[in-house]
């Protein structure tokens, strides 16, 4: 009797550690932000990978936030720079005082009615918590992104990802778009890259 429950201890041990590691190599395999497949805002799966060779500034956007002027700045930069490799990725989410409480389709409509977003938008998700979307775990850990890692403080934070998915750079809500400590950040990834 004592074998029996020795064998499935060890069966079950074998399996909690089978698990436990597939949900850690989700995070972890991925070498950069143009490993992920996310849903776009219709909610219709986009390998990031199609991005690979660009330049990326990807923002946590809420629509109901005193930084929500930002959405202009945001789009007049993609506009601007667009042609030269150059793309903006909206990744909406809820996790600062519910400033983001609507559905994908509200989201997207609200955006392209008040600030004609073109960008590509995502579906909403977790940057910060227990939830936080593995993107964002990938983005804002120490370990795979030890120079510009650390939680997400607001909506509208920023990590510009360069051509091969390094990231180069990482602003502060405060930080507008159309600033010169981006707009020249993004000039240098899209001539260096």
């Amino acid at each position: 009797m004592n074998r029996i429950y020795t064998a499935g201890f060890i069966l079950l041990l074998v399996a909690a550690t089978a698990v436990s590691f597939g949900k850690n190599k989700s995070v972890t395999k991925q070498t950069t932000v143009y490993d992920f497949t996310m849903q776009n805002i219709d909610g219709e799966p986009v390998d990031l990978s199609r991005f690979q060779g660009k330049v990326a500034l990807v923002v946590n956007v809420a629509s109901k936030c005193g930084f929500t002027p930002q959405y202009e700045g945001l789009e007049k930069i993609y506009e601007e720079y667009k042609d030269q490799g150059f793309v903006v990725l909206g990744f909406p989410a809820n996790n600062f005082g519910g400033q983001e409480p609507g559905t994908n389709s509200q989201i997207k409509e609200f955006c392209s009615l008040t600030y004609g977003v073109t960008f590509p938008m995502f579906a909403k998700i977790s940057v910060k918590g227990s939830d936080k979307h593995p993107l964002y775990q990938y983005l804002t850990s120490k370990e795979t992104n030890p120079k510009f890692g650390g939680e997400i403080t607001w909506n509208f934070n920023k990590f510009l990802i360069g051509r091969d998915g390094t990231i180069l750079n990482r602003f502060d809500s405060k930080v507008e778009p159309e600033s010169e400590t981006i707009v020249q950040s993004i000039k240098k990834a899209l001539t260096s890259s």
